[in-house]
């Protein structure tokens, strides 16, 4: 299986299956003499980790990350670096039933006609669970950005469970960390609840939007053509398990607008450029602007229900299936955590080619313009 590395300056390799003994990630590229050690790694984990609450799957992993290589009293070496989760919750016998049948809904279907081999035990590589891997590698990375570019910010929430969408008005940041969907509207978020507690009890589930936005992000990261940077980040929320779809600021929206109302005015402020809006999220050009960077991506419902639905064998006989074992009725709960690796990953990724190349170079805007 080839193509698990992601990245150019700042590249991630993740590795492990759900069921394996262990997964993780090896990261190359990693400036040297960021602080960092497991603690700060672990914070990010604790916030993916499953079992949580019950609206997440109750398989029960500490996700404790361990720091092979790389790292040497307390500070990056510039050195390959190894990070290592260990698997201690498995059920394989969860999944036997299912070793001969598709899930509808999964990759099963499509590694099996690729492969001609697939890892029926929680879908081995195609799992959610290789996302613990990611959240690790985006711990660093947000670690290395605070030093190098100090106040910048990322943060991710949930803006939509089903058709039920948020009061953007009644938008509060510190409700975010206050319920188990990181969801900015309290009130939004009793809905949710209510509403998840029927799906779960009857073996269903829904999907999800979740919006992630990074604030103090320098002007100029990103190249014209083929290095865009809104190109790689949509790669990246692409690349999370269950995500079908991906907009950059206003995104399918900027189709309903005209010219005058989607064009971002710029005007002279005391401290650089400033815009009247951001339909762009961020990036003209696929170069950022200095706004805040906007990215938005649709999580599909989890396909592992208690629903019996119809599907075929490997020998090809129509059959019924009901995928027992622990799973989430909204995959999109814990793709927040996940998302927000992804963007640091990319940004410190996007920076350290910025830096290669340009450096200080760049234009001026003003009286030295």
């Amino acid at each position: 299986m080839s193509i698990n590395t992601f990245g150019h300056l700042f590249r991630v390799t993740t590795w492990g299956e759900s069921h394996g003994p262990a997964l993780g990630a090896t990261v190359d590229g990693c400036p040297p003499q960021v602080a960092v050690d497991e603690a700060m790694l672990q914070h990010w984990l604790d916030r993916r980790k499953p079992g949580t609450s019950k609206y997440t799957t109750q398989r029960r992993e500490p996700d404790q990350v361990r720091i092979l290589s790389g790292v040497f009293e307390g500070k990056t070496t510039g050195a390959t670096i190894q990070l290592m989760i260990e698997n201690t919750d498995q059920r394989s016998k969860d999944y036997g039933e299912i070793a001969e049948k598709f899930r509808p809904g999964h990759a099963d279907i499509t590694y099996w006609q690729k492969y001609g081999i697939r890892d029926y035990r929680g879908g081995g590589r195609s799992s959610a669970r290789e996302t613990a891997a990611r959240v690790a590698a985006g711990g660093l990375a947000r670690a290395a950005l605070a030093e190098l570019v100090p106040g910048i910010e990322i943060r991710g929430y949930m803006v939509q469970m089903g058709a039920d969408r948020i009061d953007r008005g009644a938008v509060d940041e510190a409700e975010i960390e206050r319920n188990p969907f990181w969801c900015p509207d309290a009130a939004a978020a009793a809905r949710w609840a209510e509403s998840l507690d029927g799906l779960r009890k009857s073996g269903n589930s829904v999907g999800a939007v979740i919006e992630v936005v990074a604030r103090n992000v320098p002007p100029g990261l990103g190249a014209p053509v083929y290095g865009k940077l809104d190109t790689d980040l949509a790669a990246a929320a692409m690349s999370i398990n269950a995500v079908k779809g991906v907009e950059i600021g206003a995104g399918m929206a900027a189709a309903e607008l005209t010219g005058t109302e989607n064009a971002d005015e710029i005007r002279m402020g005391p401290n650089g450029p400033e815009y009247s809006s951001n339909q762009s999220g961020g990036v003209l050009g696929g170069i950022s602007t200095g706004q805040e960077i906007v990215l938005r991506f649709a999580v599909k419902p989890t396909s592992s229900i208690l629903t019996p639905r119809r599907t075929i064998t490997k020998s090809g006989a129509e059959t019924d299936i009901v995928t027992k074992g622990r799973h989430d009725p909204c995959v999109g709960i814990r793709a927040v955590p996940v998302g927000e690796a992804m963007v640091a990953c990319v940004l410190l990724d996007h920076l350290l080619l910025h830096r290669g190349q340009v450096g200080d170079r760049m234009g001026a805007i003003g009286p030295r313009g």
